[in-house]
């Protein structure tokens, strides 16, 4: 039987694909994500920021045991995406980022740099060691990030 994980995984829109495909990575794995996010296939009509963000997206992520920001190359420009991580750092939660599977190597959002426990490729045992407390610091392909300044964590 697979483990079930509450989680708020952070995206843009744009990469609503690549939810499912967290997910279906990590399965085999034995890992059953419960995704809180707002996607695709739970959207709302919603167009007040203040409503959203109080009454959408903060008992979403409230709901959460993880966060997880999926990293692709637009999540750096988001403010939605920026606010989540933030926010989520605030109630303390544990903040993983996910690199998208394939990217090269992008900028991270800023709210990312500051409070992120781990920042991980594309591997599911890499993400469950993660989700599960390790503090890993990876380059989109698995290897070890250069030293860079940071926050809350050195690379």
């Amino acid at each position: 039987m697979a483990k079930q994980k509450n989680v708020f995984i952070s995206h843009v829109h744009k990469d609503d694909h690549g939810l499912q495909k967290l997910k279906d990575l990590l399965a085999p794995k034995g890992l059953d994500i419960r995704d809180s996010s707002i996607h695709t296939g739970k959207f709302n009509n919603a167009t007040d920021p203040h409503y959203i963000k109080t009454q959408i997206l903060a008992p979403a992520i409230n709901w959460a045991g993880v966060f997880i920001c999926y990293v692709s190359p637009q999540t750096k420009d988001s403010d939605w995406v920026n606010w989540e991580i933030e926010y989520a750092a605030k109630q303390g939660k544990r903040v993983i980022g996910v690199w998208e599977h394939g990217e090269k190597e992008c900028d991270l959002p800023s709210a990312l740099k500051e409070y992120a426990d781990a920042l991980v490729g594309w591997n599911g045992d890499s993400i469950i060691d993660a989700i599960n407390g390790k503090d890993t610091w990876e380059k989109p392909d698995g290897s070890d990030c250069e030293p860079v300044e940071l926050n809350r964590h050195p690379c």
